[in-house]
């Protein structure tokens, strides 16, 4: 909690980059147009100087931090954040998240068990060794070589796999269960390719320079995308019904 203040003294107040330089040790995506979409967004509230400048107070900064953290580690998307943070401000106690424990992150999934925009939106910290990677998928050297050989599963710059890759790695293996083998799957890489060159070319228009342009259009990304999954497994479907 911050230092109480000195009667007849006024908090005092931080600029956008100092908020930043404060919250990067804890949250290193943040980013100044992060800041002013989540206040785009009706979120946070900083005080306006005459010249229009924004001055962030100590609440304003435990705010960010509850907004950022609630992201992060629960995945939650804005608009039940901004319901806890309305509880908040009128004295009562948001629900509390699901716990957190040591587990491999979850696809996001829909009602229809499609991924949902979230599972686009999410981001996790997730890094496998190799040995990890096929211990958790269940998956053998030689499946993993050959995943990698047709540019389906790629190693970061440190060697490391990410949550996309285990998705990618455990799919595999369950349909290797019906002979599908990785060098058929090739097929879905360029479907996917094409699919996000599509949506490039819709969601760059959007890209502006005013403060929330650049979240906005990551916004309509996750959306789109959702939306062309579900268009393409609702497609596979009317498809076998006609087999």
């Amino acid at each position: 909690m911050p230092a109480a203040v000195a009667r007849g003294e006024r908090e005092p107040l931080l600029n956008i980059g100092q908020v930043l330089d404060r919250l990067r040790a804890d949250f290193e995506d943040i980013s100044i147009p992060k800041i002013r979409f989540l206040e785009s967004e009706g979120l946070v509230k900083p005080e306006r100087t005459p010249a229009g400048y924004r001055k962030f107070s100590e609440a304003d900064i435990a705010r960010l931090r509850y907004i950022l953290r609630m992201q992060r580690d629960h995945y939650l998307p804005l608009k039940v954040i901004g319901e806890h943070l309305d509880a908040i401000d009128r004295g009562l106690e948001p629900p509390a998240p699901e716990p957190v424990v040591p587990t491999v992150p979850k696809v996001a999934l829909g009602s229809d068990g499609l991924p949902a925009p979230e599972s686009f939106r999410r981001t996790d910290r997730l890094r496998l060794s190799r040995k990890e990677l096929m211990k958790v998928a269940d998956i053998d050297e030689d499946l993993l070589g050959q995943l990698e050989a047709y540019a389906l599963i790629a190693p970061s710059p440190t060697g490391h796999y990410d949550s996309d890759a285990l998705v990618i790695a455990e799919t595999a293996r369950e349909l290797a269960d019906f002979g599908i083998e990785p060098r058929h799957l090739r097929a879905f890489r360029t479907a996917a390719d094409r699919e996000i060159g599509l949506i490039q070319q819709v969601v760059a228009p959007r890209r502006g320079r005013d403060a929330g342009a650049a979240a906005r259009a990551e916004e309509a990304v996750s959306e789109i995308a959702a939306l062309s999954v579900r268009l393409h497994a609702t497609l596979v479907k009317a498809g076998l019904r006609q087999l």
